[in-house]
């Protein structure tokens, strides 16, 4: 038969809980408001007004030192989660601000060299969605056109189409769309992986 714990045992026991319940708020308190300081970074980094830009690292310096890990933590889950393929020209302003506020957390000469060749990557996938896009209505403008014609004759007027109300070609473009996006969310997979791996052993 076991041993019966004392009361003082019992109530020591609930003090160690109570501590280490507190150190997990407070870690889960710093993980969050790095991430808070990482999308307002972000945001004034790719902003076109003059907002004051956030400055991670005066942020960081100025917490305790125990608690710049989770502080650290919570600015790297930002940012990583924020690596996604570019739509505009803006989106390339923000994936530098990514680079740069992940290299200040991560500060590995590696990742940087890994990062400059994510973002000419980029570039190119921003050129190829250009001339995927032209490539792709080109290819599908005869089809387009017969549609066209037989849509006029039927309803006895001049119909034209926007290709992206054809469910036809919409299916079509996205398929070459999706093929070209396939080739290059890999890399960026392949970034996020090397960046936690990185990150991970500190």
């Amino acid at each position: 038969m076991g041993r019966i714990k004392s009361a003082l045992e019992i109530a020591l026991e609930r003090t160690e809980s109570v501590k280490a319940d507190k150190a997990g708020i407070n870690q889960y308190e710093l993980r969050q408001q790095g991430k808070k300081l990482a999308n307002g970074y972000l945001e004034s980094s790719s902003s076109t007004e003059n907002k004051t830009p956030v400055n991670l690292e005066e942020a960081i310096k100025k917490t305790a030192a125990a608690d710049q890990a989770a502080l650290k933590q919570g600015i790297f889950e930002a940012l990583i989660s924020q690596i996604v393929l570019p739509s505009s020209d803006e989106d390339r302003k923000r994936i530098d601000a990514i680079g740069k506020g992940l290299q200040l957390i991560i500060g590995n000469p590696q990742f940087s060299a890994m990062y400059r060749r994510l973002k000419d990557a980029l570039a190119r996938y921003m050129d190829e969605t250009a001339r995927y896009d032209e490539a792709i209505k080109r290819q599908y403008a005869p089809k387009l056109r017969q549609k066209e014609e037989e849509m006029s004759r039927y309803l006895g007027r001049k119909v034209q189409i926007d290709p992206f109300q054809d469910p036809e070609f919409v299916g079509f473009y996205n398929q070459n769309m999706n093929a070209l996006k396939g080739n290059y969310q890999s890399m960026i997979d392949q970034v996020r992986d090397e960046a936690n791996r990185i990150f991970g052993v500190q």
